[in-house]
């Protein structure tokens, strides 16, 4: 098996999915279409030299729809001649690309792929591929589907967490993205949106409140409670008949934000960065996916993480820092009781609770913010995770290329 190394990784900003959010007028083939050129430009290659293209997406309808990362390539100026695939494993999607490509790099497939994610929540919202999974009523009723929100509050009633925990994870996390915004911890992998006449539309993540207080998140009304009468709570306590009720605690500001972006990761061989001149920020070392049972639905993270390093033959100890999906925020917690690990080396530069949630994306775009993490505090071992719809769960280790 060969090494493969990610040579680049690029994001957008995220943007918010809502009327008056930055994006909001860009369609997402233009987006992640402008994103490709902006990479190709920075190390100078050839479109024609990219043996493949895979781009994750979740809601795969509508603009969104017939496999947008071939639509995007040839948008985009890769040419014809070069293939695109586009998948869905949920919120896991974005590094799921990327996983899939280091596997085909590794295999002698492929020399050199490009991989990421796009996710336009504002023009295609979540779930409107009607899904069977959540809008078919035999197959949610046959699977125990409930909306991810109740999962969340299903996870921390399980496991005791607070109200207050949740919201104090939620002020550290913008906390944390407002310093590094401050800092531009972020400025190596941003690439500036703009509209078609070349005016700058965004250059930073628009979610991020350095001026949050923690009376504001206090003051904030439970999100999933009424989504949680309406049926769900009914369906979870059928899954875990101990529990009296569900205790809905988790608000919009302890779940992760509606938002617009996309990202991308070039990986390739190391004759592939000789031929064309590209230095590594990274080698991909393993990846492991791993799934819960689909009520409980976002807890797999910490067994996928643990996959991952078995197959690295790398303990938890080694590992320098980690880039967890705040897809709520008692799924982060959790995460960090399984694994006895010290909230200062997870999400140092902030999460989703704090810069926002574009499904498919947000994998790869945790991929740039650990490298340059890495990087910038001379760490050697990192590691990105996800959780996802039904139970799914990925993880990725990756080392840092010596300077």
């Amino acid at each position: 098996m060969l090494d493969a190394y990610v040579y680049e990784a690029v994001r957008t900003p995220r943007g918010l999915a809502r009327p008056g959010g930055a994006l909001v007028g860009v369609k997402p083939v233009n987006l992640v279409a402008d994103l490709m050129r902006r990479l190709v430009a920075r190390v100078g290659l050839a479109p024609t030299a990219l043996d493949d293209v895979l781009l994750g997406c979740v809601t795969q309808t509508g603009e969104q729809g017939a496999n947008l990362a071939k639509t995007a390539s040839l948008v985009g100026g890769l040419g014809h001649s070069v293939s695109a695939a586009t998948l869905n494993r949920y919120c896991c999607s974005g590094l799921d690309a990327v996983n899939l490509a280091a596997a085909k790099v590794a295999s002698g497939v492929e020399s050199l792929v490009l991989a990421g994610g796009v996710e336009m929540m504002s023009r295609v919202p979540m779930m409107s591929d009607r899904g069977a999974w959540y809008a078919d009523p035999d197959v949610a009723a046959q699977t125990g589907f409930v909306h991810m929100g109740v999962a969340a509050d299903l996870v921390a009633t399980l496991d005791g967490t607070s109200r207050e925990d949740c919201d104090a994870w939620a002020f550290e996390s913008h906390a944390r993205a407002a310093r590094a915004q401050r800092e531009g911890r972020f400025a190596r992998a941003m690439e500036p949106v703009c509209d078609d006449q070349g005016a700058t539309l965004l250059t930073h993540d628009e979610a991020v409140r350095p001026t949050l207080t923690r009376e504001k998140l206090a003051s904030l009304s439970p999100a999933f409670a009424g989504v949680g009468a309406a049926g769900a709570d009914a369906v979870a306590l059928r899954r875990y008949p101990t529990l009296s009720a569900v205790t809905h605690l988790h608000t919009v500001a302890t779940s992760p934000g509606v938002v617009d972006g996309a990202a991308l990761v070039l990986v390739g061989n190391r004759a592939a960065g000789r031929t064309h001149g590209l230095k590594p920020l990274a080698r991909i070392v393993s990846f492991a996916n791993a799934s819960a049972e689909p009520v409980l639905m976002l807890t797999a993270p910490a067994d996928a993480t643990r996959r991952a390093l078995d197959r690295a033959s790398l303990t938890l100890d080694a590992v320098s820092l980690f880039e967890m999906n705040e897809s709520f925020a008692a799924v982060v917690l959790r995460y960090l009781r399984a694994l006895k690990l010290d909230p200062a080396r997870v999400n140092v530069d902030g999460g989703a609770l704090a810069m926002g949630h574009p499904l498919g994306a947000t994998g790869a775009m945790l991929v740039s913010t650990l490298v340059d993490a890495l990087a910038r505090t001379d760490g050697r071992y990192g590691v990105v995770s996800l959780c996802g719809g039904a139970g799914v769960a990925s993880a990725t280790v990756f080392e840092r290329a010596p300077l």
